[in-house]
């Protein structure tokens, strides 16, 4: 039980893996969602949680559900 995943690590995670496995960059992937390149980076950093709306967008654009981006580990 010592290592314990917060909720913003497993999005950081989770983004990264499926925006690399996309094959866009976050320039590309902050253009297709109307955010900032900033924006990307601080969401994979896990210094800013997206709101529902930009995790939505972020699912549809990267083809997964908003689920695998914000899925718990057990």
């Amino acid at each position: 039980m010592g290592d314990t995943v917060t909720v913003a690590e497993r999005v950081i995670s989770n983004l990264r893996d499926q925006r690399t496995a996309a094959g866009l960059t976050q320039a590309q992937l902050a253009e297709a969602a109307g955010v900032t390149r900033q924006t990307i980076i601080a969401i994979e950093k896990g210094n800013y949680t997206p709101s529902v709306l930009l995790a939505l967008k972020l699912a549809r654009i990267l083809g997964t559900a908003v689920e695998e981006l914000f899925a718990y580990g057990e």
